[in-house]
C-alpha cells in the first residue's frame, strides 16, 4: 500500500471575499458578556478572566462578502492512501476540507461544494465545514480565510509531509501544522507547533473544530461524566451531558430549546478523544496527545434559529433537497473556550492530532453512557494506539524545522516583515529553517513600513508618505512618533497605534483624541497634509475616541465628516449609521444614506439599518414596508436577533419570516 500527496485544485461554488476593509480595527470586540456559575473551578474562572484582547488590530475585517457565488477553482493538496483521502484547502486557512473513508465510502466531515461566507469569526467572515484551525484568541481565527504559507516537506524517512505556517500577529507567534499520512494509517495526522519568540509571557489560545454530519442518529462521545455547559445566554454551569433539563444531549437532535457548548471535563490520566458516531457507528474520531486538554460538542439547537443559520451557511440545493444538519467536536488547549493559557517566552509548544473513522457498534454506542464510552476507547485505541499517537509526536519534532522541500503557496508578507524589525531591533525570532519568512512574500502592504525601517536613523530621510494597511507594536510607534513633526501621515498611523492599545479611561481617550487632531490640524515640517483617504480615516478614529469619552454628539459629528470625505466607502457608512441609530441619532442615518451612491444605499445593511431609523422616528409603515419587501444581510453577526426584533415593533402581530429568525436560543 502506497501513501500520495497531491497539489490539485478543487472547483468550489465560492462567494467573493471582496477586499480588506480599509478601517483600522481599532474598535472593541463584540464578544457577549458570560457569567461563571457556582461549581467551576478557579483553574477556569481565573483563565477566563485573563488574556482576552481589546480588538484584533492591526488585522482588518473581512466584511464586503455578498450571498453570491460562483464556481471558482481554489487550491487544493490531496493525502491519500488506500483507507483514507483528506483534502487541504491552504487558500481557506488551511481547512482539511473533506475526509473521505474508504472502508465504509462516507464522508467523516460536514462539507460541502458550496462555500458561504457568514459573520462568525474575528475579522466576521467564516464559513462552516470541515476541520478548522484556531490560534490567538478566542474566535475563529484571523486566518481562517487567509492563505497560508504552504510547502511539502520530505523527510530522510521518505514521508511526505504537508506544511502550512503563519505569523500570528495577534500575539506575535509562529504556528506551523504538518500533515502527513503513512502508507497504511487508517488516519491523517496532524502536528501543530506555536513558537513564542517573544521575551514574555503571551495568552494563548488554539482549538480545532471539526464540523460532522447530524442526523437523528447522531451521537458524540467522550471520555468524561460530566461538562461544563454554556447556552449563548450568558451563563456556564457544570451539568452531566446525558441528562440536561430531563434529555441526554450527548445526542445533538435532543437539544432542542437552544445552541450549546459542552465542554468534556475530561480527568487527567484519561486519553484525549472525542467520536461522532452514526447510525452505522462510523464517524469521525478526534483524537489528540495529552496536551490538547479540552473537548467539545457544539450544537446549533433545534429551533428555527437554529435550522436557521445552518440553512444559512449550508444551503440546501433546491426547494426539496434535505436541509443539511451538522455539530461539531472540537479539541483545544484549555478546558474550555473561555480560557487562555499562559505560554513562557521563547517557549515552542507541540501536539498530534490523528483524524479517522471510529468505526463503532451502533448498539453499544447507542447503549448506556459508561458502556457506549468503554467502548468508544476500545475502538479509539484500535484506531490509533496511544504508543502511534507518541510516536507521531515523536516524529513531528525531528521532522518540524526540516526545511520545505518544494513551495507550494505563499501566505502574507508579514511574517517577512516581521523578520526584519526583529533582526533590526536585535530581538528573538524564530529559526526559521522550517517555517521560512521569505523577502519574495513582502508585497506593496508591507514596502511602505519596511522603507520606514530601513530609512530609520538615515539623515535627510523622506518624510513618511503614509500606508494603506497598519502594524502594531512599540518599536512602530517609536518610529512613527519621531516622525511626527515632519509628516502628517506619521502622526495619523502614530494616532491609530496609540488608539488600538490604550485602555478607555477618559484620559488617555482625551491623548488620543488630541493625537488624531494634531494629525489633522497640525503643521508639519514634510509640508504636506493628510491624503484624503487619510483624513477620511481619522476623522473617523477621533469620532470613535469621542463617542468612547461620552461625546457622543462630536464624536456622530465627526463620523458624518469621515463619510463625506469618502462618499464611495461602504465600511465608513455603514459604520457611522450604525452608531448613529445605536446613539439615538436615527435622523442621521436618514441623511447619510441620502447622500450616498445609490449601490450604498441599496445594500441590504443599509436597508436594515434606514428601517431601524424609521421605526425609531415613528414611522412604523415605512419599517415595516422596508422588512416586508425583503431585507438580507449576508454579514448578520452570530446571536445577534436584530431583525427579528425590528419586525416584532413594526408588524406586531404578524409571524416573523423564518428567514429572519437568527435566534441563539
Amino acid at each position: 500500500m502506497t501513501s500520495t500527496l497531491t497539489m490539485t485544485t478543487q472547483t468550489i461554488q465560492l462567494a467573493e471575499l471582496g477586499p480588506d476593509s480599509p478601517l483600522p480595527a481599532v474598535q472593541a470586540l463584540l464578544e457577549p458578556p458570560y457569567v461563571v456559575g457556582e461549581g467551576i473551578p478557579e483553574e477556569i474562572a481565573a483563565g477566563a478572566r485573563w488574556g482576552k484582547v481589546k480588538n484584533i488590530y492591526p488585522y482588518p475585517m473581512q466584511e464586503e462578502y455578498s450571498r453570491a457565488t460562483s464556481a471558482t477553482e481554489v487550491a487544493a493538496v490531496v493525502l491519500e492512501n488506500g483507507h483514507v483521502k483528506a483534502t487541504f484547502l491552504p487558500q481557506l486557512g488551511g481547512r482539511l476540507w473533506s475526509l473521505e473513508d474508504k472502508a465504509s465510502g462516507k464522508e467523516l466531515l460536514h462539507t460541502q461544494d458550496r462555500v458561504q461566507f457568514a459573520n462568525l469569526a474575528l475579522r466576521n467572515a467564516w464559513f462552516a465545514g470541515g476541520i478548522e484551525f484556531n490560534i490567538g484568541t478566542r474566535g475563529h481565527s484571523p486566518t481562517t480565510c487567509a492563505p497560508l504559507h504552504t510547502a511539502v516537506v520530505r523527510t530522510p524517512e521518505g514521508q511526505e509531509v504537508l506544511r502550512m505556517w503563519e505569523f500570528d500577529r495577534l500575539r506575535e507567534v509562529v504556528f506551523q501544522i504538518d500533515a502527513w499520512l503513512p502508507a497504511d494509517s487508517k488516519v491523517v495526522l496532524v502536528a501543530v507547533r506555536i513558537q513564542n519568540p517573544n521575551a514574555e509571557t503571551v495568552p494563548m489560545y488554539w482549538w480545532t473544530n471539526a464540523a460532522v454530519p447530524q442526523s437523528p442518529q447522531t451521537r458524540v462521545l467522550a471520555p468524561a461524566k460530566l461538562a461544563y455547559a454554556t447556552n449563548y445566554d450568558g451563563s456556564m454551569t457544570r451539568v452531566d451531558p446525558t441528562d440536561v433539563r430531563g434529555v441526554d444531549a450527548t445526542w445533538p437532535e435532543n437539544n432542542k430549546t437552544q445552541a450549546a457548548d459542552f465542554f468534556f471535563d475530561i480527568a487527567p490520566e484519561e486519553r484525549r478523544w472525542e467520536v461522532a458516531a452514526d447510525d452505522a457507528g462510523d464517524g469521525l474520531a478526534l483524537v489528540s496527545s495529552p496536551q490538547l486538554r479540552g473537548r467539545k460538542l457544539f450544537v446549533w439547537g433545534e429551533t428555527v434559529g437554529g435550522h436557521r443559520w445552518q440553512e444559512w451557511l449550508s444551503p440546501s440545493e433546491g426547494e426539496d433537497a434535505e436541509p443539511r444538519r451538522y455539530a461539531e467536536i472540537q479539541s483545544g488547549l484549555a478546558q474550555t473556550q473561555f480560557e487562555h493559557v499562559p505560554m513562557p517566552a521563547g517557549a515552542s509548544w507541540q501536539w498530534v492530532e490523528a483524524y479517522g473513522n471510529a468505526a463503532l457498534d451502533p448498539a453499544l454506542a447507542a447503549g448506556p453512557w459508561d458502556v457506549a464510552v468503554a467502548h468508544g476507547a476500545r475502538r479509539v485505541e484500535e484506531l490509533v494506539s496511544e504508543q502511534a499517537v507518541a510516536g507521531a509526536l515523536a516524529d513531528a519534532g525531528r521532522w518540524a524545522d526540516l526545511p520545505p522541500s518544494e513551495f507550494l503557496l505563499a501566505g502574507n508578507g508579514w511574517g517577512a516583515l516581521e523578520a526584519e524589525r526583529r533582526r533590526d531591533a536585535q530581538a528573538g525570532w524564530v529559526d526559521g529553517a522550517g517555517t521560512p519568512f521569505g523577502p519574495e512574500t513582502l508585497t506593496a502592504e508591507q514596502a511602505p513600513w519596511l522603507e520606514l525601517l530601513r530609512a530609520k536613523g538615515e539623515a535627510g530621510d523622506q518624510p513618511f508618505a503614509g500606508a494603506e494597511s497598519f502594524v502594531r507594536g512599540l518599536d512602530w510607534e517609536e518610529l512613527l512618533a519621531a516622525g511626527c513633526k515632519t509628516s502628517a501621515e506619521a502622526a495619523f498611523h502614530h494616532a491609530v497605534m496609540v488608539h488600538a492599545r490604550v485602555s478607555e479611561t477618559a484620559e488617555e481617550l482625551a491623548a488620543v483624541a488630541g493625537l488624531y487632531r494634531k494629525a489633522l490640524e497640525g503643521e508639519f515640517e514634510g509640508g504636506e497634509p493628510l491624503r484624503e483617504s487619510s483624513r477620511a480615516l481619522a476623522r473617523r478614529g477621533l469620532g470613535l475616541a469621542l463617542i468612547a469619552a461620552g461625546d457622543i454628539a462630536g464624536g456622530l459629528d465627526d463620523a458624518a465628516a469621515a463619510c463625506a470625505l469618502d462618499r464611495g466607502s461602504r465600511a465608513l457608512l455603514v459604520e457611522a449609521a450604525t452608531n448613529a441609530v445605536d446613539h439615538g441619532r436615527p435622523s442621521m442615518v436618514l441623511e447619510l444614506v441620502a447622500q450616498a451612491p445609490a449601490e450604498l444605499a441599496s445594500l441590504g445593511r443599509i436597508q436594515f439599518l434606514v428601517a431601524r431609523a424609521h421605526a425609531d422616528l415613528g414611522d412604523t409603515a415605512a419599517a415595516a414596508a422596508i422588512l416586508k419587501a425583503g431585507v438580507e444581510v449576508p454579514d448578520i453577526r452570530e446571536g445577534v436577533n436584530s431583525i427579528t426584533e425590528l419586525w416584532l415593533r413594526v408588524c406586531p402581530g404578524e409571524d416573523v419570516p423564518a428567514e429572519y429568525q437568527f435566534s441563539m436560543n
